[in-house]
C-alpha cells in the first residue's frame, strides 16, 4: 500500500494532522530551493523526534574517501558527498520556561503544512499544549528568494491561547553539522571565523579538502502584533562554529508575537570575500523588507509558471503530480550557472552523492530546452565539454585506454568519477551514449548547430574513441561485441552484449563520423582546429566505422525481439504479475544474488533504445518488445514509468499509459518505492513532463518541424502545455473534441499533426 496522506490540490502540497511516522517523508516532500541552495522541511524549533536534518548549497561537496571491504584497482578514490550545509533556520523557542518541542507536547492539533507551488513558499501551522499547560497557536512561513538567491526568509508567529506568555526566541546559525550519509563519520566543515552584530551574526567555515568557503548569516527582528519592538538580544552565546541570540518578550493572551529571520549563505564559488558579501546581502534583504521579498517571490514564480505550467482538467491528483514535478525541477536548477547541474535528489536529500548522472542528458535536457531559453540547455552541454579532459583521464587511468578516448563518469561533481560501486563505475558505460545523444537532441530541437563545431565535436570524438577501444572482435560471431557491462537495468551486472549499450555505441560512432564530415564542409576552420588538437586521421575514423558497421546485436528470431543481453532467455521467465506482492520491492526483500538471477528489470533497457531511436524501428517491433519486456519490469527505478508511459501512449495502450503517468508523477507524493524519506527523485521528474508532452501530446521533432499525435486519457477533460521551439512559443490544448495549437506573436509556425502539415494558430484539429 502506498502512502496516501497528501491532500489533493491543484496548486499546493498539503498535509493535515501531526504524525511522527510521517516527519521524515514530509521533510522531503515539502523541501524548498532556489537553484543556488535548498533545504529539507525541517522544523525551525527543537524537535527531539526522528528527523533527517539537511540544508544544501549548489556546487559544494566533499570527497569522502571510498570505503569498501575489498579494494579493486580502478576504484574511484572518493565518493563525492552532497554536503549538509550549516544550519541557518534554527530558532529554539521557550514559552513560560518550557521548550517548544512537538515530540514532547501533551497535545498537537490542527497541524497543517502547505507547500504553495504557485507562489513558492512553505507554511506550517499548529496548535499545541505544552507540558506546563500553556496553549499556543503557531504559524511559520519560509521561502528561499529567487531574486536574492543567497537569501532565505522565515516569519515565525506565536499566539498564546489560554494565558499570557513569556516567549523567548533563541535564533542561531550553526556550522557544527554532520551528514546523514558519510563513509567514515567525519566532520566536513572547519570553522574559521565568527562575527556578531546587534541583530545579525556570521559564521564562516570551509570544507576540509575541497576548501569551499561559506559564510552563513542571520538577521533577526522581533514583532508584537505586527509592530517592530526594536529590541536587541539579551544574551549572545557563541562558540567557534555557532552563534545564538536570546530575545525575551511578554505577550498577552490572544496577541501575536513573531520573529522574522533572514538567513542564508555566501560562497567562495561566487565571492572573494564571503563575509563582506553576506553583509551586503543582509542589507539588500532588510531594505526590501518581508512583504516586498514575498511579493517578488510570487512574481518570480509567476514568470516561471507562465512558460512551464501544464494544466490538467478533471483530475486533481494528476494535476498536483505534474506541478509538483515541475516545481521541484525549477527549485533545483534554473540554468543560470554552467558550473552547476541537476542532482538526482536536488536539495531534498544526500543519497547517491554527486551532482550529475546520465539522467541530465537522457531526461532533463528536453524539459529545459522546451520550457526555457535554449541557453539553459546549452549550459548543460557546456558542463560536459568543460569536463572532457577529466573524462579522458578517467578512461586512461582506470581502463588503460589511450589516444584521447573519453569515459564520462557515472557520478561526478567536478568531472572526476566519484561513484564507488564497481558494477556502476566501470560497467554502466552507456552513460557515454546519453551524453552524445544530448548533443544530437539539442541540435534537433533548437536548430543551433554552432555548439557542435565550437565544443560538441571534441566530445563526440572522445566518446567514439572510447567505443572503438571498448568493443572487441569475436571470431566465433565474426562481429564486434561489448563484454562485461551493466545496462540501464541495474538488476543485471557484468553481462555481455547489452542490446542498448551495443546499439548506442554503434550510433555514437556513426554520428561522430557524420558530424566530422558536416563540420568539414560547413565550418572548415573549426574542423582544422579540432582535428589538429585531437590528432584525428581519416584512417582512425575508418577503424571506428569497422566496429560500428559490424556490431553484434542479440536477438530472438522466434519471439521477434531484441534480447536485453546474451542469455536473457535462459532465465526463469516468470512475469511480474505472477510475483507475490509481499516480495516487492525486490531490491528491499531479496538478496542481490537472487535479483541478478531473476528476469526482473529495474527500468527501461531495450525499451530505452526504442525511446531514443524510435524512428529506427517499426511500430510493430516496438509493440513486440514492449509487450515482452514490460511484463518483467518491476519499475523500481524512478526513471522507469515515464518511458513506459510514453511508449504505451504511442501504442494506443492508454489505460497503461495513464497508470504509468500517475506512477511517475506521484512517485514521491505517494511513495511508490517506499524511500521518499531519503529525498525526492528530482531528475526523473523531467520524465513526468515528457510523459505528457511526448506521451499524450505525441510531440516529436522530425526534419526541423514539430510533429504531434495528440491523445487524451479518459480520466481527463483536457490538458495543455507550452513549448519554446526555436524561439517561438506554441501552446497546445487538448480535449476530447479537439486539439488547438496557438503561437505567440505574428509569425506562422508550420507543424505536422497526425501526419498532416498545418499552420499553428489558424486551426483546431478535430480529435
Amino acid at each position: 500500500m502506498n502512502q496516501d496522506y497528501i491532500k489533493p490540490d491543484n496548486w499546493s502540497i498539503i498535509e493535515e494532522g501531526f504524525d511522527v511516522e510521517r516527519v521524515k517523508s514530509s521533510e522531503s516532500l515539502f523541501s524548498i530551493g532556489n537553484g543556488a541552495m535548498g533545504q529539507r522541511a525541517n522544523f525551525e524549533e527543537t524537535y527531539s523526534g526522528e528527523t533527517f536534518q539537511g540544508s544544501y548549497i549548489a556546487g559544494i561537496y566533499y570527497p569522502d574517501k571510498t570505503k569498501v571491504g575489498w579494494w579493486k584497482n580502478g576504484y574511484p578514490k572518493y565518493f563525492a558527498k552532497v554536503l549538509n550545509a550549516p544550519n541557518w533556520i534554527g530558532i529554539d523557542v521557550k514559552i513560560n520556561e518550557e521548550n517548544l518541542d512537538l515530540n514532547t507536547c501533551t497535545e498537537v492539533k490542527n497541524f497543517r503544512r502547505e507547500l504553495n507551488m504557485k507562489e513558492g513558499w512553505y507554511n506550517r501551522s499548529f496548535e499545541a499544549t505544552l507540558k506546563n499547560g500553556t496553549e499556543i497557536a503557531v504559524n511559520i512561513r519560509r521561502f528561499l528568494s529567487l531574486d536574492l538567491d543567497e537569501t532565505g526568509i522565515i516569519k515565525y508567529e506565536i499566539t498564546p491561547l489560554n494565558k499570557d506568555a513569556k516567549i523567548v526566541y533563541k535564533p542561531y546559525i550553526d556550522a557544527g553539522v554532520t551528514n546523514e550519509d558519510a563513509n567514515w563519520d567525519e566532520k566536513f566543515w572547519e570553522p574559521l571565523e565568527v562575527k556578531k552584530g546587534a541583530n545579525e551574526a556570521f559564521v564562516t567555515a570551509q570544507t576540509f579538502k575541497t576548501h569551499f568557503k561559506v559564510t552563513t548569516f542571520m538577521h533577526n527582528t522581533i514583532f508584537a502584533n505586527g509592530e517592530n519592538v526594536n529590541i536587541s538580544p539579551s544574551t549572545i552565546d557563541s562558540t567557534t562554529d555557532k552563534v545564538q541570540f536570546t530575545y525575551g518578550t511578554i505577550i498577552a493572551k490572544g496577541q501575536t508575537s513573531s520573529i522574522q529571520k533572514i538567513g542564508g549563505y555566501t560562497v567562495s564559488l561566487n565571492h572573494e570575500n564571503t563575509l563582506a558579501a553576506a553583509e551586503k546581502t543582509i542589507k539588500a534583504a532588510v531594505n526590501l523588507g518581508y512583504d516586498a521579498l514575498l511579493q517578488n517571490q510570487i512574481d518570480a514564480w509567476s514568470k516561471i509558471w507562465e512558460m512551464s505550467d501544464i494544466t490538467i482538467d478533471g483530475d486533481v491528483k494528476a494535476q498536483q503530480g505534474i506541478r509538483f514535478n515541475i516545481f521541484q525541477l525549477n527549485q533545483t536548477y534554473l540554468g543560470k550557472d554552467s558550473r552547476l547541474n541537476i542532482g538526482p535528489k536536488g536539495f531534498t536529500g544526500e543519497k547517491y552523492g554527486g551532482s550529475t548522472y546520465w539522467d541530465t542528458e537522457a531526461y532533463c535536457i528536453p524539459f529545459y530546452m522546451a520550457t526555457k531559453d535554449q541557453q539553459v540547455a546549452r549550459n548543460l552541454l557546456t558542463y560536459r565539454f568543460n569536463q572532457l579532459d577529466k573524462a579522458i583521464e578517467n578512461a586512461k587511468d582506470n581502463l588503460g585506454f589511450k589516444n584521447g578516448a573519453a569515459l564520462y563518469p557515472m557520478v561526478t561533481m567536478n568531472g572526476e568519477e566519484c561513484h564507488n560501486e564497481w558494477e556502476i563505475t566501470h560497467e554502466e558505460i552507456h552513460r557515454n551514449g546519453a551524453i552524445a545523444f544530448a548533443i544530437y537532441n539539442y541540435y534537433r530541437f533548437t536548430g543551433d548547430y554552432s555548439y557542435i563545431p565550437e565544443k560538441g565535436l571534441e566530445v563526440l570524438i572522445g566518446i567514439a574513441r572510447f567505443w572503438h577501444q571498448r568493443a572487441s572482435f569475436s571470431k566465433e560471431k565474426n562481429q564486434y561485441v561489448i563484454l562485461g557491462v551493466t545496462g540501464p537495468n541495474e538488476y543485471e551486472n557484468n553481462i555481455n552484449n547489452n542490446f542498448y549499450t551495443n546499439y548506442i555505441a554503434k550510433w555514437c560512432i556513426d554520428y561522430a563520423a557524420e558530424q566530422i564530415n558536416k563540420v568539414a564542409l560547413e565550418y572548415p576552420a573549426d574542423h582544422k582546429r579540432v582535428l589538429e588538437k585531437v590528432k584525428l586521421s581519416a584512417n582512425e575514423i575508418q577503424e571506428w566505422k569497422k566496429v560500428a558497421d559490424d556490431m553484434y546485436f542479440p536477438i530472438s528470431k522466434e519471439l521477434g525481439i531484441y534480447l536485453q543481453q546474451d542469455g536473457f532467455l535462459d532465465k526463469d521467465l516468470v512475469p511480474v504479475k505472477d510475483l507475490d506482492r509481499s516480495q516487492r520491492p525486490i531490491n528491499q526483500k531479496w538478496s542481490w544474488d537472487r535479483v541478478l538471477r531473476s528476469p526482473y528489470i529495474k527500468q527501461a533497457d531495450v525499451l530505452q533504445c526504442f525511446y531514443f531511436f524510435e524512428d529506427h524501428f517499426s511500430k510493430e517491433e516496438l509493440e513486440r518488445n514492449f509487450d515482452f519486456y514490460e511484463s518483467f519490469t518491476v519499475h523500481e527505478s524512478s526513471l522507469s514509468p515515464c518511458v513506459h508511459s510514453i511508449q504505451a501512449a504511442h501504442l494506443d495502450k492508454m489505460d497503461m499509459a495513464y497508470t504509468f503517468y500517475l506512477r511517475t508523477s506521484r512517485l514521491d507524493l505517494d511513495d511508490y518505492n517506499k524511500e521518499v524519506e531519503e529525498g525526492c527523485h528530482i531528475t526523473s521528474m523531467a520524465g513526468t513532463w515528457m510523459s505528457i508532452v511526448e506521451g499524450f501530446g505525441g510531440m516529436r521533432v522530425k526534419n526541423d518541424q514539430l510533429h504531434f499525435s495528440p491523445k487524451i486519457p479518459k480520466e481527463w477533460k483536457g490538458y495543455s502545455f507550452k513549448i519554446n521551439f526555436r524561439n517561438q512559443i506554441l501552446k497546445v490544448a487538448v480535449n476530447h473534441n479537439e486539439t488547438t495549437f496557438t503561437v505567440d506573436g505574428d509569425q506562422d509556425l508550420t507543424i505536422v499533426v497526425n501526419g498532416k502539415p498545418e499552420i499553428a494558430g489558424k486551426f483546431a484539429q478535430i480529435n
